[in-house]
């Protein structure tokens, strides 16, 4: 069932559990690295090395879901598992003291990611046409990232309400996930798989398409300098934010993610996702290299705007353009594939990030990233001429 706009009432859904689940996970996100710093006493490597760790363990069980969700015609209960998953991990969290307990609860929470994500992505687009694909993921991710704005201010008030006790922020993060599973189960409907004989889905490089092919190459090289976000938080407190201040341009980079997925997912459906997508990397480069530059702790505002608009011009442009140049029959299993080379990435990423920033200068993580973004804009460029 759609609307008059062209979307369905499971993307719809599927945006407010992705807004609650986000408000619990943004409630946490922003204040894991502060709480693993000043309360736990761990240094930024090892800060990289769960982040590391919690996303590679995310994207590269997607590949794996997502096949076994081709496999089994099934979306919602591999979507409904890896939202409980994820929901679970904030009590795990909250009863950390020591850096191991938190790596465990991280590590869960991206289970849980790494198992819905392939299902969740390809029953949006199989509840979409093709011509409003872009808007669909946009929506869903506009969605997703209002929820990444409220849970940060709701860390950031609990931490003045309790009086700097991150702890508790941890335990009240459960019950937003609680909502988004509710909502998962009572008002998403799967559409029934029909019942013929079909092969099933296989691992073969040889038969994906060149233009996916091409897309992850260069998606591999710029992803090496993408670490995570949990950098860019330790480089505001770095520049002189208090903590209160650090989740809250967070939070503002959150928004205008938000503001921008839409219209962002509607301009991929009349452009072409490509070209969207070369803007964003491009435009990356250059948030990395001021972020690794920059020593005003007001331009860090300014740039954490700019990163909102960076994802809104990628993250679900991506999926969407990766949903248009898969086999329908395989769509998860290539939204998985794309996602676990992306996590596998982000691990060497992240844990290459907290070496250079302990051992080297807190600088060298952004610009490298800043150049290898370059390197795969223009290899984007030359190779993915004439392929669609």
């Amino acid at each position: 069932m759609k609307n008059k706009s062209g979307i369905s009432k499971n993307v719809i859904v599927l945006g407010l559990v992705s807004f609650f689940n986000d408000i619990a996970s943004e409630m946490v996100y922003p204040v894991v690295p502060i709480f693993l710093t000043s309360i736990l006493k761990a240094p930024a490597s090892i800060v990289g090395l769960i982040e590391g760790i919690a996303e590679s363990t995310a994207s590269f069980l997607n590949a794996f879901s997502g096949w076994f969700s081709d496999k089994l015609k099934k979306r919602k209960i591999f979507i409904t598992a890896g939202y409980s998953l994820s929901t679970l991990s904030k009590l795990i969290i909250g009863l950390a003291h020591s850096w191991p307990f938190v790596l465990i609860g991280r590590f869960l929470d991206r289970f849980g990611k790494g198992i819905r994500t392939s299902a969740r992505d390809t029953l949006i687009a199989e509840s979409s046409d093709e011509s409003n694909r872009g808007k669909a993921f946009g929506l869903h991710r506009a969605l997703d990232t209002l929820g990444a704005v409220v849970g940060p201010l709701l860390a950031i008030f609990l931490i003045k309400i309790f009086n700097n006790n991150l702890r508790f922020i941890f335990y009240l993060a459960f019950i937003p996930g609680i909502i988004a599973v509710l909502l998962l189960i009572f008002l998403v409907k799967e559409k029934q798989a029909e019942k013929q004989k079909t092969d099933l889905p296989k691992f073969n490089l040889k038969d994906l398409n060149p233009a996916f092919n091409i897309f992850l190459i260069a998606s591999i090289i710029f992803a090496l300098g993408n670490s995570s976000d949990t950098f860019l938080i330790l480089r505001a407190k770095n520049l002189g934010l208090t903590t209160v201040l650090a989740i809250f341009a967070y939070a503002l980079f959150n928004f205008f993610y938000a503001l921008f997925s839409t219209p962002a997912g509607i301009l991929s459906d009349k452009i072409g996702p490509q070209k969207l997508l070369i803007i964003g990397w491009f435009l990356f480069a250059l948030i990395y290299l001021l972020f690794g530059i920059n020593q005003s702790p007001l331009l860090v505002w300014f740039l954490f705007i700019l990163y909102g608009f960076y994802m809104a011009l990628t993250e679900g442009v991506g999926k969407a353009y990766v949903s248009l140049i898969s086999d329908k029959n395989r769509m998860a299993t290539f939204l998985g594939i794309y996602q676990m080379v992306l996590g596998i990435c982000t691990f060497f990423a992240s844990l290459f990030a907290g070496l250079l920033w302990t051992y080297y200068s807190v600088q060298a993580p952004f610009i490298f990233g800043s150049i290898m973004a370059i390197i795969a804009t223009f290899l984007f460029i030359v190779l993915g001429k004439n392929k669609s």
